[in-house]
């Protein structure tokens, strides 16, 4: 294996993979990156046995060849070069020689044949959209998973596929967050299925906010997502999501419309003197107004005021604060609306003029 190419061309693909290699593994293989050289172009693949993510560019080929290189190692050496310098590549022995410059660093390799291989996905479905709308519908939503949850299927993001719907679903039991898109092509079945949050993490550091088209494809275990040079392979969650449709409040007539740039500085100055355990604030309804109230133990308090088109009528209920400001940041519209039912209920958010997006909060006794 041989190959000439410059740093920045070198560290872009490395940048893109090596987020996906832990630090600790149980396989030294899995610290390394598999490299294959091949018809003028260089493929990195990066894996943990969850996620896998590949990406290749075009490199000037001396010698065809694989092998596997400390990932972390071989990645500082080449973000640490100075720009624009030529970096040359090549395997002598068990071990592989990179020349940049005046400079010569010898890593230490092992056998491409012992690096895991997920290539073998038989694809049952496919869609194709936006990579901007793919990525938009993730982050409206993935703040909403749970972390290390002993129900395992909710620390991860569900894609609901219906038709020519494709949803994004995600809550930690205290919080529920739902953002949908309309597809160009029909899927040929509906399907569910839960990517973990380490595979959301990396997809949504992948994708952009170019229109430009990916590929996503579902097997019976895994998910991938093709675009331009970058393949993003995940394992998929083996468990039943929540009926998240019923955690949608029924009867949630008590609506309150407000500036969303408003209501969030008011509830993030009010965060500052709530408890800090449990960051609760109260909201109070009356017409044409809603109030922000905290409390701390010290008996510090905040109370904000606002104007609100709503002719709701002394209503009171407790949040959590964080997840109000998480559910408001993902929201685009200049105005939202809080449907409300009593003070044991939940809250559905969603932006005054849109509905693609839905934000359920359930309520704080304070």
């Amino acid at each position: 294996m041989r190959f000439r190419t410059q740093r920045e061309t070198l560290l872009k693909p490395m940048q893109q993979v090596v987020g996906v290699v832990e630090r600790r593994q149980t396989l030294p293989v899995l610290a390394n990156l598999l490299v294959r050289v091949a018809d003028g172009r260089l493929s990195l693949t990066g894996t943990d046995l969850e996620v896998e993510m590949r990406a290749s560019t075009g490199v000037d080929v001396q010698e065809p060849g694989a092998t596997t290189v400390p990932a972390r190692k071989w990645f500082d050496l080449v973000r640490a070069l100075p720009d624009g310098v030529a970096v040359e590549m090549q395997m002598k022995g068990d071990r592989v020689v990179m020349h940049a410059g005046r400079s010569r660093y010898t890593l230490a390799t092992l056998p491409a044949d012992e690096f895991p291989d997920t290539d073998a996905v038989e694809v049952v479905d496919k869609v194709a959209l936006p990579e901007s709308v793919l990525r938009r519908l993730m982050e409206r939503t993935a703040f909403a998973m749970a972390n290390q949850d002993v129900r395992y299927y909710l620390n991860g993001l569900l894609l609901d596929l219906r038709g020519a719907e494709l949803r994004c679903v995600a809550t930690d039991g205290h919080r529920m967050a739902m953002a949908q898109a309309t597809l160009d092509k029909a899927a040929s079945n509906a399907r569910q299925l839960i990517i973990p949050r380490k595979g959301v993490m990396e997809l949504m550091g992948l994708l952009g906010s170019a229109d430009d088209p990916v590929e996503v494809e579902f097997s019976a275990n895994h998910l991938r997502v093709s675009r331009a040079d970058v393949v993003f392979t995940s394992k998929l969650i083996d468990g039943r999501f929540p009926d998240y449709e019923a955690v949608v409040p029924l009867g949630a007539d008590k609506l309150v419309q407000v500036d969303r740039d408003g209501l969030r500085n008011a509830l993030q100055r009010a965060a500052i003197l709530s408890n800090e355990k449990y960051r609760g604030v109260r909201l109070e309804v009356s017409p044409g107004c809603l109030r922000v109230i905290a409390h701390n133990p010290e008996q510090e308090e905040a109370f904000e005021e606002i104007e609100a088109d709503t002719k709701v009528d002394d209503i009171a209920i407790g949040f959590n604060v964080g997840y109000l400001l998480e559910a408001l940041g993902a929201l685009d519209d200049t105005s939202v609306r809080l449907q409300l039912r009593d003070a044991q209920s939940s809250c559905l958010l969603r932006g005054a003029t849109s509905d693609d997006a839905q934000h359920v909060v359930m309520p704080l006794r304070l």
